[in-house]
């Protein structure tokens, strides 16, 4: 299905994309194929399958696509990513994490492989051309960049490509050794559509106006959005006195005091990167006027906790959920449908707009 959403490659003309986008319940199951369906998921970290054997099920983008999907990883210590649903009458398979030699479903008693290949189907013979690759769980494609875990069933552009200009800006970071603190996660219900959500994200334009606490951690004035091929970068410089990154010789930013790497990847992904570690920020479509945010803490640096940008996380996303919750109940009136860019302070909504109104046709 095609829709009017055209938005105008030069910022100083373009319109906001149309406030039909936010509003109508067509326009957002559309975007479940044409957007989130191809795009790469975050799903979690290689812990979730540590060693040979271990089997974890998940559901991807829980409440938008509810996928069931397993991450398994075989007795050659390969990882796979999975259909969590049999081939024979399409009951789920694996209802929880364990340590299995195979995968069997509880129904009917058919056997799959780690990898996914059909092993065994009781009271099958006399089945013509059984079993064939159809009876196969299928193969989801996936990709790990450093310990994190990506899905993508329909992918456009490898994962390596989709992280490359985040892996060049924060490759010299030990990654692997950031450890997860789920005590630390929060996660938070917000009345208004994902994409508001993300709008709000992209542009630091509203930070003086609502995040008090924020703004005096940052200097506004050389708050910079850099584009990126599937994303941007918002640079947040740390103000006098605040933290910031000890970049290396070599880092495209080294000499500027850098506070916080705010990543956004498309569509609903953030990566925002601290001193004391990272924030994974996941948007997840529930219902034109609903969305869940995960926060998921990485910590690198355990003494930097509480300072800095990445000090009142849980104030800022109050801060902003009010907004976009209000924002919500703005887009719904008979008397707006298209606003204006500032193309200083929000080059990164009109990139993303532009992304959606290509995906939506």
């Amino acid at each position: 299905m095609k829709f009017d959403f055209n938005v105008d490659r030069e910022i100083g003309k373009a319109s906001t994309i149309p406030s039909r986008f936010y509003t109508d319940p067509e326009v957002f199951e559309a975007a479940k194929d044409a957007v989130f369906m191809r795009s790469w998921q975050w799903v979690g970290d290689t812990d979730l399958v540590k060693v040979p054997g271990q089997v974890s099920p998940f559901s991807l983008l829980e409440g938008c696509l509810d996928e069931p999907m397993i991450v398994t990883r075989d007795k050659d210590d390969s990882i796979h990513c999975l259909s969590n649903v049999c081939t024979h009458r399409g009951n789920i398979v694996v209802e929880g994490s364990s340590n299995a030699n195979t995968l069997r479903c509880r129904y009917h008693g058919r056997r799959f492989g780690l990898d996914g290949s059909v092993q065994f189907m009781p009271e099958f013979e006399g089945v013509e051309g059984f079993p064939c690759d159809a009876d196969n769980l299928a193969q989801v494609p996936f990709g790990v960049w450093r310990k994190f875990l990506f899905v993508n069933p329909n992918p456009l552009i490898e994962l390596q490509e989709f992280v490359r200009q985040m892996e060049d800006r924060v490759g010299w970071m030990q990654i692997e050794e950031f450890r997860h603190f789920p005590d630390r996660g929060r996660e938070y219900l917000v009345q208004g559509h994902w994409a508001l959500y993300v709008d709000n994200y992209l542009e630091g334009f509203h930070i003086p106006y609502i995040h008090a606490s924020l703004s005096e951690t940052l200097d506004y004035g050389a708050y910079n959005t850099i584009l990126l091929d599937h994303g941007n970068l918002q640079l947040g410089v740390a103000a006098d006195g605040e933290p910031a990154f000890d970049l290396p010789s070599d880092h495209p930013d080294y000499g500027t005091r850098v506070g916080a790497f705010y990543f956004w990847l498309f569509p609903n992904l953030m990566f925002n990167f601290y001193p004391w570690g990272l924030s994974i920020n996941v948007v997840r479509p529930i219902a034109p006027g609903l969305t869940k945010v995960t926060f998921i803490p990485y910590v690198w640096d355990e003494s930097k906790l509480g300072q800095g940008s990445g000090a009142a996380l849980d104030r800022v996303e109050r801060e902003d959920e009010a907004v976009v919750e209000l924002v919500q109940r703005g887009v719904r009136s008979r008397y707006y449908d298209r606003g204006r860019y500032s193309p200083k302070r929000e080059s990164g909504v009109h990139q993303f707009h532009s992304m959606l109104a290509e995906r939506l046709g």
